[in-house]
């Protein structure tokens, strides 16, 4: 991280119990080198026994990583991060509206045939990511699972975890591939209208469809992080980590950038 990253993200962080006499202990690398280790490993794929020297040791950044994921503190920094950006951009901290779609990648020979399927729509052996994003085109939330599994399915347990954490949300906008009984799903269930756009008969060739390009544009900065062109992971969970990681790259950067004043 640069200075700049790293003023935008300090105050940010998770605290510790020890400091508050919670119990535990102090840590025994700064915060901002295991960061930097994480990152590292998330941009440029590497191995976790392949860290270089200049960071801590592989195994104390793993234990970092491990629990940060099982306490579910990527998703409290993730949080944090996306409500300053959206503030920052002048609106409100929590959404009203977002998009949601699916991205299918191969899954590498460590993934389990239990969490990997075939999806015959892309011919691709791996696994789903299934997404929900903001206006904004940042993370609310993410589910990982086989490459088979349908999209209405997934849908359905991905809306109901957004909807309980974002209170204000009341649209969401997808393609063609969510139709059919989810919509009614959708309003009944969890009071969600649920907005289909579709490509019209007489579109040919590529097309940028109306809020589908958010998400489209959301699954390219993905790719672009190295270690999710393929689903390495053998558990799902790791896989979800991961890609909050990489959103939370992406979000410290813009808010590293500087602002102009409003008048």
């Amino acid at each position: 991280m640069t200075e700049a990253d790293w003023a935008q993200t300090r105050p940010l962080l998770p605290v510790p119990g020890w400091p508050q006499g919670r119990g535990g202990q102090p840590e025994g690398y700064c915060h901002r080198q295991i960061l930097d280790a994480i990152r590292y490993l998330v941009d440029n794929g590497s191995k976790w026994r392949a860290m270089p020297a200049g960071f801590p040791p592989w195994d104390r950044v793993y234990a970092f990583f491990r629990r940060w994921r099982e306490n579910a503190l990527i998703q409290e920094f993730h949080e944090r991060l996306r409500g300053q950006i959206r503030e920052r951009a002048g609106r409100d901290a929590q959404p009203s509206a977002g998009v949601i779609d699916s991205q299918s990648v191969k899954a590498d020979a460590v993934v389990g045939a239990y969490s990997r399927g075939f999806d015959g729509g892309k011919l691709i052996n791996g696994r789903k990511r299934h997404v929900a994003v903001d206006t904004l085109g940042l993370l609310l939330a993410v589910i990982v699972t086989g490459a088979d599994v349908g999209d209405r399915t997934s849908a359905q347990v991905l809306l109901a975890h957004v909807a309980a954490a974002h209170h204000r949300l009341e649209l969401v906008w997808a393609d063609g591939g969510y139709t059919g009984s989810l919509i009614a799903h959708c309003l009944t269930a969890i009071a969600l209208v649920l907005a289909i756009v579709k490509r019209s008969d007489d579109m040919h060739g590529f097309v940028v469809l109306p809020k589908r390009r958010i998400v489209e544009r959301f699954f390219a900065h993905l790719i672009r992080t190295r270690r999710l062109v393929r689903d390495y992971e053998r558990r799902t969970t790791t896989a979800e980590a991961m890609i909050y990681w990489s959103v939370t790259m992406l979000m410290t950067r813009r808010l590293a950038r500087p602002h102009p004043a409003r008048e």
